[in-house]
């Protein structure tokens, strides 16, 4: 267990179990105290996995370990000598939202136009800065032009107000704990001597901050081991630093170096896809993944006309599964570059009834009613905090309005003190209105009653309180509104899920429930979906799996991302993130990508993704909505594309095509005659292609309209008059052979839009036309 090690953990290798196993031998085979270990990770889900896991095989002394991530275990070492830098025990964390009001704040102070710096930009150059342990002060030595000078004046305002409110961002929870360890060696050599043995998860996602708050600890002892795997490093936009992982070795030349390289996870195909995708990256440890796992079917290809119709294939391929029997909708997993790209997604499996979830929409914790409640609770922990305060001062409505807290802050200003304090002051200000200073007042008189309420209630009472004494919960259950009853059912969630703190943690005090609630990330929510088919970003699908995965969107300057282009660095990112996406799936992969998209609002072609060009041939089966003569054609004549104007109709070539295999009878007993071959393989395929696929269908140049005539028929039809439908097939003696896809009108009136394969689509008048049902 002594010296450093470095563990290569491929994807699906078993990481989680290594780590755990390790721990689990450390303290129960070698005897180590449980309180010398330290576990970090990146996740709040992750470190409680692992400490369950851990708990199972050391039982109660499990207790003992530090086990949890980054943030958390820096927010307890600054809970706990904090006050060595100026930090109060009783400090808040503040989330984006917070993040970017401050900013604001600081932007109207300055007179900056924040339409022009806008705060989000601010914000993550800021962060930016964070991750490379750079205060203000170092930032204002790098400025290299007007955005560089417009950060760095916010930048050192922006941790003044943070100071005042007694808060901190997350990226100071790292960057202070450094200087707290670096600044006071007392502090440092007691957390030695506090953790004799270092462990880290996810190695390979670590920034500068991380990295040198982990070596400090490590530095006396060298007890350190890390576990990660470089090809799924995919988080440099957000500072994370693939390069410490493979310079492990440099920080530690006696450092023994395992590499788990077999995959429980997915079958040898899919592995073998993964790594003929990964291998061309320069700047990794050389490794391959295999599996006793069975070799499993081909990767299916497919090439869509239109991101519309892509959409629709995928959707119309696990209604087509799940009806058979071959698997349910939580086994499906669409994994996209961007969130933008889950619309069309979504519109189709409405469309088609199929249960999806998207995974990164709005959270628990980010419904306004669940961060008005937090607000509440932050400032009764922290009254310092006036962005609390700000938020709840008039919620529920109690006559608090906008000129009155305009005076609460001249009021701060003009005292030199806090939000909070102000608003004692106007209680008593005869410069305001009776009934304003009645209101402020009664917020003063709630603030201070529940303050007392927090010093002597546990947790689920103080919150209970909130509730109630507050009149928030009052006012949405007797306003009558649908929306706001809801709100209420959230708010009584949250005291549940206070109870659930209450009775589960170590330290069940306000001060750590709100650091718990601070800390909760994006993937601490990613859920069991059942019986939903999960959409997400390919960043969000890294520690996940499933059974069938569609890796949709797989076209240049999509995926690659267009940002990446000319960069090798990022070009190598963007395909580590291919392998994440690619090694997600279990048993069936299918990768889509379209010929036509549009992006920005204009229609363009698409050329296929480079990763697909890595792709060994035997190991894949493609299938395209489009011939080459077709590309070719529809190359040929860009203006062919689109929808046309065809006698004051419009007529567009996706829906064409998607009514063609919807309703063709040959597309349907396809469909069935693959769904039982399948059933019978017990491997799920996508919906067969109908008879379009095995003809070009091209659309005809608009004809130069007539003048103000009407048609006149060379033999107008006698008798009743046929009846026509979407999907019927017809016979022309001139057109030939095609396939009814849109009727307007009925008898006689009625004008069928026909495709054919080789004339293209026409308009006929059925009263006139010589067709035929065939």
């Amino acid at each position: 267990m002594e010296g450093p090690v470095l563990i290569f953990a491929g994807a699906g290798s078993g990481k989680t179990r290594a780590l755990t196993y390790r721990i689990a031998h450390m303290v129960r085979d070698c005897k180590i105290p449980p309180g010398t270990i330290l576990a970090v990770t990146f996740t709040n889900k992750a470190a409680g996995e692992m400490k369950e896991r851990i708990r199972k095989l050391i039982g109660s002394s499990a207790r003992g370990i530090w086990a949890g991530t980054f943030h958390s275990t820096c927010a307890r070492i600054l809970r706990e000598n904090g006050a060595a830098i100026g930090i109060p025990e009783n400090y808040v964390i503040y989330d984006e939202a917070d993040q970017r009001a401050v900013v604001k704040q600081v932007l109207a102070v300055l007179d900056i136009d924040s339409k022009q710096y806008k705060p989000v930009d601010i914000l993550y150059a800021i962060s930016a800065a964070k991750n490379e342990l750079m205060g203000p002060q170092q930032y204002s030595r790098t400025s290299k032009g007007p955005f560089d000078d417009v950060v760095r004046r916010v930048y050192g305002r922006y941790q003044a107000l943070l100071r005042d409110n007694n808060a901190l961002d997350f990226d100071d929870l790292l960057m202070r704990t450094v200087q707290l360890l670096q600044d006071h060696p007392k502090v440092l050599e007691k957390y030695q001597e506090r953790f004799h043995y270092i462990l880290v998860d996810e190695y390979q996602d670590i920034n500068i901050a991380q990295y040198k708050f982990v070596n400090l600890l490590a530095a006396r002892r060298q007890n350190i081991c890390v576990v990660g795997d470089d090809d799924q490093a995919i988080y440099g936009w957000r500072g994370a630093n693939v390069g410490l992982i493979l310079a492990f070795e440099k920080d530690y030349p006696t450092a023994r170096t395992v590499k788990l390289e077999q995959n429980y996870r997915s079958t040898q195909k899919i592995l073998e896809c993964a790594y003929e995708v990964i291998k061309h990256n320069k700047g990794r440890q050389a490794k391959k993944l295999w599996t006793t796992n069975r070799p499993g079917d081909n990767l299916l290809l497919y090439q869509a006309v239109s991101a519309e119709e892509e959409a629709e294939w995928v959707a119309e391929a696990i209604k087509t599964q799940v009806s058979c029997g071959l698997a349910q909708p939580g086994d499906y997993a669409i994994l996209y570059r961007t969130n933008a790209m889950s619309r069309v997604f979504e519109e189709a499996f409405m469309r088609l009834q199929i249960p999806y979830e998207i995974v990164g929409g709005i959270r628990f914790y980010e419904r306004a009613v669940i961060k008005d409640f937090i607000a509440y609770l932050r400032a009764v922990y922290n009254p310092a905090d006036a962005v609390a305060m700000q938020r709840i001062i008039n919620v529920p409505t109690r006559g608090i309005g906008d000129k009155t807290v305009a005076a609460i802050h001249i009021m701060a200003d003009n005292n030199s003190c806090s939000m909070y304090e102000a608003v004692r002051y106007c209680a008593v200000d005869v410069n305001l209105s009776d009934r304003a200073r009645h209101a402020v007042a009664g917020f003063y008189d709630l603030m201070e009653s529940l303050q007392r309420k927090a010093a002597t209630l546990p947790l689920t009472d103080l919150c209970r309180a909130v509730a109630e004494d507050s009149g928030y919960l009052r006012s949405l259950e007797e306003s009558g509104n649908a929306d706001d009853a809801a709100k209420a059912e959230n708010v009584r969630e949250f005291v549940s899920l206070a109870q659930r703190f209450q009775e589960t943690a170590d330290d069940p005090t306000l001060g750590r429930f709100l650091e718990h609630l601070a800390l909760i990330s994006d993937l601490d929510q990613a859920q069991d979906f059942g019986s939903k088919v999960a959409l997400m970003t390919l960043h969000a699908a890294k520690g996940l799996e499933f059974p069938i995965v569609f890796m949709v969107g797989m076209e240049e300057g999509i995926f690659p991302h267009q940002r990446s282009m000319g960069n090798e660095h990022e070009l190598e990112e963007e395909r580590r993130v291919c392998y994440v996406g690619i090694t997600r799936a279990q048993q069936v992969l299918y990768m889509t990508h379209a010929f036509r998209r549009t992006i920005y609002g204009q229609p363009q072609y698409q050329k296929a993704s480079r990763f697909l060009d890595d792709l060994p041939e035997d190991l894949v089966d493609r299938q395209a909505q489009l011939t080459d003569q077709m590309q070719a054609s529809l190359l040929g004549d860009e203006e062919e594309l689109g929808e046309k104007d065809y006698g004051g109709h419009k007529i567009d070539l996706t829906d064409i095509m998607s009514r063609i295999r919807r309703n063709g009878e040959k597309a349907k007993q396809r469909t069935e005659d693959e769904a039982k071959k399948a059933k019978e393989r017990s491997r799920p395929v996508p919906p067969a292609k109908g008879a379009e696929t095995e003809s070009v269908v091209q659309e005809e140049k608009p004809r130069r309209k007539r003048n103000n005539t009407s048609p006149t028929p060379q033999a107008e039809q006698t008798g009743p008059v046929v009846e026509f439908q979407p999907g019927d097939h017809v016979q022309h003696p001139s057109f030939g052979g095609g396939t009814v896809v849109a009727v307007s009108g009925k008898g006689k009136e009625a004008i069928v839009t026909v495709a054919f394969p080789r004339q293209g689509v026409k308009q006929l008048m059925v009263a006139y036309a010589p067709i035929q049902k065939v």
